[in-house]
């Protein structure tokens, strides 16, 4: 699989800047076309990822959030996302639904939520360092004369 096109995003961990985020990377996988859907499932898990980092990595204290978006070759989105906060202690145990470390305010859903939407997910975490998540997600429309992916960018 080769990479087509990728782009790098790095914003203050603010709430307010969890918008931007969604909406940065999905004007980013616009070039292949997804459907509302496709798009409304990458937004979701996008935001989801972006708000741990907010919530749980930085405690709503200062810090960065990094993402890193790639497309290939094959019509699949490979979305990084992370901190340099806090860490996960016990990954296994913080992607169970309901699992919370902030209290009430919160559902303890997002690792659930990312999971239904997204085609895969992986988490790595150290504690102290900081949290990466990995979303990925095919995005496939049509299969052109010779067989191969029109991933609808032209080639």
């Amino acid at each position: 699989m080769n990479i087509v096109n990728q782009m790098d995003l790095n914003f203050p961990a603010k709430s307010t800047n969890e918008s931007f985020a969604r909406s940065a990377v999905a004007s980013f996988v616009l070039q292949l076309d997804p459907t509302i859907n496709e798009l409304a499932d990458i937004k979701t898990a996008v935001s989801e990822a972006v708000t741990n980092c907010i919530v749980h990595g930085y405690g709503y204290s200062e810090g960065t959030v990094y993402i890193n978006v790639k497309i290939t070759d094959k019509g699949k989105i490979v979305i990084k996302i992370r901190d340099k906060g806090c860490g996960i202690p016990d990954i296994k145990q913080a992607m169970e639904p309901l699992f919370t470390t902030a209290g009430d305010e919160r559902a303890g859903l997002g690792f659930a939520v990312m999971q239904s939407f997204m085609d895969k997910i992986k988490v790595s975490s150290t504690v102290g360092k900081g949290t990466t998540v990995t979303l990925e997600k095919n995005i496939i429309r049509h299969r052109n004369s010779s067989g191969g992916a029109d991933l609808g960018h032209g080639e």
